[in-house]
């Protein structure tokens, strides 16, 4: 099939990408490299299969309606995997109306294409933090309460999903990723930076006490839910993606400190605005619906990401 993927060169869409195109699939990639972190990290992302003649890469942005069309007109795509997005709890507090523009215009204009040229399947990559302070673990049933602006774009993504399935018949999956990890991870995240300071002996900024908990997913694991979303044709559905496992902050460092032989230097920061002490997912109705079963443990996960970090950094 031929499958347009938005973000195609970052960590996840990249991801995707490869395992799309080991499937046979053609996959024509739509990112625009934003400066939010280097772009040459999401160049050497696509790398391996760059020279791929499945792979069709167009450097542009999901807010330019007219190459959105044109794209679609030259490939007519079957299916559809929305990642791109302004990323990010905290910078989306300090610029608010770039998240709004990118992540919910950006989207709508996705959405308004597919329709245009009927797509048979949209998914969209929403995210845990929709659910905000909610009670642990998340399910897909409750109210979502974000308290970020990044949350808020995230659930305004997804409620204008429900609205063009519902207007349109627009076959609709979201998906929302919890703390996704990885090679290739995006180096703003905080287990690329803790790996990159204990590596070099530097101090590392852990904010409140370090028993916050995270659900921790490996990349693979998000992506094989991806794939079975992508496979599935749903009317119109939200699930969660996750490892179903609460990770403590504390432990996340012991396991990278383990794999350097060497403990961390810890400096205490105040607890930051919009985040949330805990994320868990609840994954039942991801696996009774979409077979998805997350086969990577923490543990495993944090080896084969400082493995990859040491190929890729055998300088420093």
């Amino acid at each position: 099939m031929i499958v347009i993927v938005t973000g195609a060169a970052g960590f996840i869409g990249s991801h995707l990408s490869e395992r799309l195109l080991e499937k046979g699939h053609i996959v024509i990639g739509i990112d625009n490299f934003d400066p939010y972190y280097d772009s040459q990290i999401k160049r050497n992302n696509i790398k391996p299969f760059e020279n791929n003649n499945n792979f069709f890469l167009y450097e542009t942005s999901i807010l330019d309606q007219k190459n959105l069309h044109k794209i679609f007109l030259r490939h007519k795509p079957e299916k559809v995997v929305h990642l791109a997005a302004k990323v990010g709890v905290r910078p989306s507090l300090a610029d608010p109306v770039s998240y709004e523009e990118v992540n919910v215009k950006g989207t709508k204009n996705l959405l308004d294409v597919s329709v245009k040229f009927g797509i048979k399947n949209f998914v969209f990559a929403s995210s845990s933090s929709v659910y905000g302070l909610n009670q642990v673990p998340f399910n897909e049933n409750e109210t979502p309460s974000p308290i970020s602006v990044y949350a808020s774009t995230k659930l305004k993504g997804e409620l204008l999903c429900r609205e063009y399935h519902d207007r349109f018949g627009l076959n609709i999956t979201c998906l929302r990723f919890f703390t996704v990890y990885g090679p290739r991870g995006r180096p703003d995240m905080a287990i690329y930076k803790f790996t990159k300071l204990i590596r070099k002996g530097n101090e590392i900024e852990i904010y409140g006490d370090g028993s916050s908990k995270r659900d921790y997913t490996y990349v693979e694991d998000i992506v094989s839910g991806i794939v079975s979303a992508l496979d599935r044709n749903i009317p119109f559905d939200i699930f969660n993606l996750g490892n179903s496992h609460t990770v403590e902050l504390k432990y996340l460092i012991s396991l990278i400190e383990k794999e350097f032989n060497r403990k961390a230097k810890i400096r205490h920061m105040p607890e930051q605005e919009g985040d949330v002490p805990v994320t868990y997912a609840d994954i039942r109705k991801s696996n009774k619906e979409l077979d998805y079963t997350p086969r990577t443990k923490i543990e495993d996960g944090i080896k084969k990401f400082v493995k990859w970090f040491k190929e890729q950094n055998k300088d420093m």
